[in-house]
C-alpha cells in the first residue's frame, strides 16, 4: 500500500508540482493549502508523512505540527522554511518534527528527507521486542560512528567529562541549546557504560502529549482507557536494564514530574489499569534547552526531581563557541552527506570556510548537517562553492549579531526584554530568538513582572 503524505502549503502552484512529483515515485499524496482545510483533513484521514510551510496565512506549521502528533503521535512531520525560519524550526524538532528542508525546495533533497522519516516511524511503529533489538543497536552505530568529537578546549572538556561519567550509574543532566547534539552525547555515555549491551531508549518528552503521557511512560493494558485496544509496554519497562534518555524534560507537565519522580525514587512502575508494580533497573540521563535552576525558583519544574536527575551535569557548548571545531564538523558531515546521497565532493572552497566560521549557527550542529547535505546534493563540481550554499545564509549580516541565548547571560531579565524590543513585543518570535519555549517564557515574563 502506498504511503500516505498530506503537504499543506499556501502555494497552489507549489503543492501542484510537489503533488506530481511524489506521485511519481508512488507516493498517495493530498494537498491542502491553509491550516484551518489541513486541520479538517487530518482529523478525518491518517498520514504516514505531514509536509508543511511554517508560514501559512491562517497559522503556522507550529500547529500543524501539534495537530498532526495528536491524531497519531507517530506520524512524522516535514517543516519546509525559508532560512530566516531557521530558528522556529530548530525549536519545532523538540517538539516532535523529524527533520526541516530549506527554501527554496529541491525535490531531491526532500525526497530523501521523507524517506529516512518513513524509517524511522517504521522502526518506532515496530513490535517492541523487535524496537528495543534494532534501536539499540542503531544508537550504538550513530552514538560510534557518527559523532565527532572536536580538539578545542571546550570540547576536550566535554569529553573528559563523558569518559568520567560514563561507567558509573549517575543520573546525568545534560544542558545545551537546541542542535548542539546533546542525544548523541547521551548515546555516547551509554555505550561507554556498563549497560551498552542493553536497551537505549529516547523519549522526546516534549512530544508527548500530557493526556498520554502515563501511557507512553509507565505503559497500559487492553481496554484499561478509550482507546487502549492492545497491551502498551512503556519506556521505563521497554529500558530495562540499559538508558532511558528523557530529551526536553523541561516541557513535562507538573503532574507527570511527579508520577516520574515516583518512578524513579522507586525504581517500580504501574500500567494504567494493572493492579501489579514492575521493577524496572534503568540509568536515566535527561536533556534540557532550559535553565531548570531557574524553573525550579520560579515553581515550573520541581526540585526533588530536579536533584534526582542532576547528580551529574554536563554543559555542551554551541558551535558557534567551538571555532576551531567548526571545519572538523563540516569535513564529517560532508563524508556522511557523501555516503548517503552516493556523491564524491571533496572539500569547501576557501570563501565558503570563511563564510562558516563568520556564521551564526543558530541550529548549532544540526543546521550545519543540513546545509552540507543539501549543498553536497546541489554542487556539480568536486568542490562546495558560495553559489550552492542558501542564498539568505550569504545575506546574513555576519557582524553585529547578538547573542540571545539564556545561558550566555547573566542578566536574563535584560536578555528577554532586548528579546522583545528586537521582535516588537512578539512572545513567539522572542521565544524562538531565546531558543526556548512558549511556555517557558511566560513563565519568565511573570517571574520578573513583565507587562505588554
Amino acid at each position: 500500500m502506498s504511503k500516505k503524505i498530506l503537504v499543506v502549503d499556501d502555494d497552489v502552484a507549489f503543492c501542484t508540482l510537489l503533488q506530481t512529483f511524489l506521485k511519481k515515485k508512488g507516493f498517495d499524496v493530498t494537498n491542502s493549502f491553509t491550516g484551518k482545510e489541513a486541520f479538517d483533513i487530518i482529523e478525518k484521514n491518517s498520514f504516514d508523512v505531514v509536509i508543511t510551510d511554517i508560514r501559512l496565512p491562517d497559522s503556522d506549521g507550529m500547529e500543524i505540527l501539534k495537530k498532526a502528533k495528536e491524531k497519531d503521535f507517530s506520524t512524522q512531520v516535514i517543516l519546509m522554511t525559508g532560512y530566516t525560519d531557521i530558528k522556529t524550526a530548530v525549536n519545532a524538532m523538540k517538539l516532535g518534527a523529524f527533520d526541516y528542508v530549506g527554501k527554496p525546495i529541491n525535490p531531491d533533497e526532500l525526497l530523501h528527507t521523507i524517506n529516512n522519516s518513513l524509517s524511522r516511524k517504521e522502526v518506532k511503529t515496530a513490535p517492541v521486542s523487535q524496537t528495543t533489538s534494532s534501536k539499540t543497536t542503531n544508537k550504538n552505530t550513530d552514538a560510534s560512528g557518527n559523532f565527532v568529537t572536536g580538539t578545542s578546549s571546550l570540547s576536550k572538556k566535554l569529553q573528559e567529562h563523558i569518559s568520567l561519567v560514563a561507567p558509573t550509574n549517575m543520573s546525568v543532566l545534560i544542558i545545551g541549546d537546541s542542535g548542539t547534539g546533546k542525544e548523541y552525547i547521551a548515546q555516547l555515555i551509554h555505550v561507554q557504560s556498563k549497560r551498552k549491551d542493553k536497551p537505549f531508549i529516547p523519549v522526546d518528552c516534549g512530544a508527548i502529549p500530557k493526556d498520554l503521557a502515563s501511557s507512553e511512560f509507565f505503559g497500559h493494558l487492553k481496554g484499561s482507557f478509550t482507546g487502549a485496544i492492545n497491551d502498551k509496554i512503556g519506556h521505563f519497562e521497554a529500558a530495562n536494564g540499559g538508558t532511558i534518555f528523557l530529551d526536553e524534560i523541561g516541557n513535562l507537565s507538573y503532574e507527570v514530574q511527579v508520577q516520574l519522580l515516583r518512578a524513579l525514587q522507586e525504581r517500580k512502575v504501574k500500567p494504567i489499569g494493572s493492579n501489579k508494580e514492575v521493577e524496572v533497573d534503568i540509568r536515566v540521563i535527561a536533556a534540557t534547552n532550559e535553565d531548570l535552576a531557574e524553573a525550579v525558583k520560579n515553581g515550573g519544574f520541581r526540585e526533588d526531581l530536579y536533584h534526582r536527575l542532576n547528580e551529574f551535569s554536563i554543559k555542551v557548548p554551541r558551535l558557534a563557541e567551538r571555532k576551531d571545531d567548526l571545519m572538523i564538523f563540516a569535513n564529517h558531515f560532508l563524508a556522511k552527506a557523501n555516503q548517503d546521497l552516493e556523491k564524491n565532493v571533496e572539500g569547501f572552497s576557501d570563501e565558503v570556510v570563511d563564510l562558516f566560521k563568520k556564521h551564526p549557527w543558530y541550529g548549532n550542529i544540526r543546521e550545519m548537517n543540513n546545509i552540507i547535505k543539501r549543498c553536497v546534493l546541489l554542487t556539480k563540481s568536486n568542490v562546495i562553492t558560495l553559489d550552492v550554499l542558501p542564498q539568505e545564509m550569504l545575506e546574513t549580516p555576519q557582524e553585529n549579531i547578538k547573542n540571545f541565548s539564556l545561558y550566555s547571560h547573566q542578566n536574563e531579565e535584560q536578555i528577554i526584554r532586548e528579546a522583545l524590543k528586537e521582535t516588537n513585543n512578539n512572545k513567539t518570535k522572542a521565544a524562538t530568538l531565546l531558543n526556548i519555549d512558549r511556555k517557558t517564557l511566560y513563565n519568565k515574563l511573570k517571574l520578573y513582572n513583565i507587562d505588554l
